[in-house]
């Protein structure tokens, strides 16, 4: 795709966290560190929430890159809406410990043999919990649980929780007393600024070994930051799609006007079809009174890996014109004079 044409080593602006892509801005810095705090304190929990797409797992992805494996037995799972005995289960499947038909007690006693075990050998268990606003308050309680396996002089379980804004709603709500009292560091992962975003983009594209072609403008910067709000996935999707036009229209240097024609296709692919438009508010008669009663509203259907899908297509669009390119180069054989009677 636009990786060759460009000259770039690999996709710069891939959805897919890598750790080797890490940009460490000031919030995500603040953020690292408040991990590398609670990996020092060896206990409780630290929770880090961010908007879609604000680098969450990314940081954790760049944290796990970092970690002793000789010193620490981590596991990390991506919780649903689940009960309280789920998330057991989900706990112990991560450690890779048995849990089909297994009973919470059950669970539990694994869990527990499991952690005095990495003590005894010398490790610490750490649970990484993504996506923790889809937790129940009654699951939340069953990981404050889990916590109170320990020793006479150490826990045995530290918990990170990694959720967006509203998981400190679930923390905030009644009955979370004795969790939040265990919480030894919390942070909120804001968006780039405008500085960062440009920062941003700079960086992942030295990173596979831009050499400043194409060129993009102050303007273009300023534009992207706006549309994305500085959240870093969908900075990563409008420059992919930048990119992939860049490649397909062969330009050399992406200004605002670029960065609009981008940003009008990716509304329009997404835009309610008109025929798809709320119908106007219908009239029912009841008896000896008039009510209006409003046509039901119609959504667009949740996209499932939106961006994945996205992808396939524009890889299929770039290998057919890759070959009309072929095809239309390819100079045609002249016919004989006998073919031609």
């Amino acid at each position: 795709m636009y990786e060759a044409y460009y000259g770039l080593s690999a996709k710069p602006f891939q959805l897919k966290p890598d750790p080797h892509f890490f940009y460490g801005s000031k919030g995500h810095k603040r953020a690292m560190a408040y991990l590398d705090y609670g990996l020092s304190q060896g206990e409780g929990f630290i929770v880090i929430t961010g908007e879609i797409g604000a680098g969450k797992t990314t940081l954790m992805r760049n944290l796990f890159a970092k970690l002793e494996s000789d010193k620490i037995q981590a596991a990390q799972i991506v919780t649903t809406h689940v009960d309280s005995d789920d998330i057991l289960r989900m706990v112990a499947g991560a450690f890779g410990l048995a849990f089909e038909d297994a009973s919470k007690s059950v669970l539990l006693n694994r869990l527990e043999q499991f952690f005095r075990q990495c003590h005894a050998q010398g490790k610490r268990a750490l649970l990484v919990v993504d996506e923790a606003q889809n937790l129940t308050p009654r699951a939340v309680e069953e990981l404050r649980m889990l916590s109170n396996f320990q020793t006479s002089e150490a826990s045995l379980l530290q918990t990170f929780l990694l959720g967006q804004p509203e998981f400190r709603k679930t923390l905030l709500g009644g009955g979370m007393q004795q969790l939040v009292q265990r919480v030894i560091a919390s942070y909120h992962l804001g968006p780039l600024d405008a500085a960062e975003t440009r920062a941003y983009i700079e960086h992942r594209l030295q990173t596979v070994g831009w050499q400043g072609t194409p060129a993009i403008s102050d303007a273009a910067f300023i534009a992207i930051h706006a549309h994305t709000g500085g959240i870093p996935r969908r900075i990563n999707t409008l420059c992919d799609r930048l990119f992939l036009m860049g490649y397909l229209e062969e330009l050399g240097a992406f200004d605002a006007t670029e960065v609009a024609s981008v940003i009008a296709d990716i509304q329009q692919e997404f835009a309610l079809p008109e025929d798809a438009a709320p119908p106007p508010e219908q009239e029912q008669h009841g008896v000896g009174n008039e009510t209006a009663i409003p046509a039901p509203v119609q959504t667009l259907p949740v996209l499932e890996n939106m961006n994945e899908r996205l992808s396939k297509m524009e890889r299929s669009v770039v290998s057919i014109l890759d070959a009309v390119k072929k095809i239309v180069s390819t100079p045609r054989a002249r016919k004989t004079p006998e073919e031609e009677a």
